[in-house]
């Protein structure tokens, strides 16, 4: 009987304990999920009043990103303290053990200062087509760790911030115009003044090449099995794909028509009969 008394002792003084414990546990739960849930609302928010304001969609997404790491980080450690964590020493391990994370997170911090070199330098925008750590596509976002491109055929490429800063970037579309290099070879038998007059009329005709600066047209090399014309001229950057391929397709039906062969590569065999 007194043993029964003394565990119900103990269970009322124990009874309020859990309970404070339990009240805590739920509140840290409570805004830990509030927390998550309000960073990526407010992130959101703050990207789509950026955007609304003409900031450039990439250091809008990378502000955004940022924003969301401050507030969750805040709210995780009110939901530490709400637990029973004392935050202040919770913090004061993290700094002691931030050496050592650094170290076996050296990749990712070298990412995130890749990503704030990127918002810093404007190597390129988004909605820029670049040529990136051997990846080429459009920017369409600069996050904390990584940049988000879109290729051509729709594929969405994922690259590390801290291997697009540390290889060669192409950016296409910076300047407004750029250069069409043409390579196109007629046969030893055709006639040079004819190529190269036909080659005048089809780049006179097209409206989308720049009268300035004024295109090229020259003899680049005596081939092997052809005589190479360098073809040069200025269009828009936008229009660049598109005049390409229509040039080409013009001249190939233009020669055509009009005699002047494009060779292919070709070898001379000479067999001689021995007496």
């Amino acid at each position: 009987m007194n043993d029964l008394n003394d565990l119900l002792d103990q269970g009322s003084e124990w009874g309020p304990w859990l309970v404070d414990i339990a009240i805590g546990l739920a509140a840290g739960i409570v805004i830990f999920f509030v927390g998550r849930f309000l960073a990526k609302k407010i992130a959101k928010w703050c990207e789509r009043r950026m955007l609304k304001s003409n900031v450039d969609k990439a250091v809008a997404g990378f502000t955004s990103s940022i924003v969301y790491a401050l507030i969750f980080a805040a709210s995780t450690l009110m939901a530490l303290g709400q637990v029973g964590v004392q935050t202040t020493s919770f913090i004061a391990i993290l700094g002691a053990a931030g050496l050592a994370i650094g170290l076996a997170l050296q990749g990712s911090l070298s990412n995130f200062a890749s990503g704030v070199l990127i918002i810093l330098l404007r190597p390129f925008r988004a909605g820029d087509f670049i040529d990136a750590a051997g990846q080429m596509g459009v920017v369409d976002r600069i996050e904390l760790f990584h940049t988000e491109l879109k290729t051509p055929d729709n594929r969405v490429v994922i690259i590390p911030n801290s291997s697009i800063m540390g290889g060669s970037i192409v950016n296409f579309s910076r300047e407004a115009t750029r250069r069409l290099d043409l390579v196109i070879g007629i046969s030893y038998e055709s006639d040079i003044r004819l190529a190269k007059e036909l080659l005048e009329g089809i780049l006179n005709s097209e409206d989308r090449i720049l009268k300035d600066p004024a295109y090229v047209i020259a003899v680049g090399e005596l081939a092997d099995s052809s005589v190479n014309f360098n073809v040069r001229p200025w269009v828009k950057s936008e229009d660049y794909w598109g005049v390409r391929a229509d040039l080409l397709e013009k001249i190939k039906y233009t020669f055509d028509e009009n005699g002047v062969g494009i060779p292919y590569p070709q070898m001379d065999v000479h067999v001689t009969k021995a007496d």
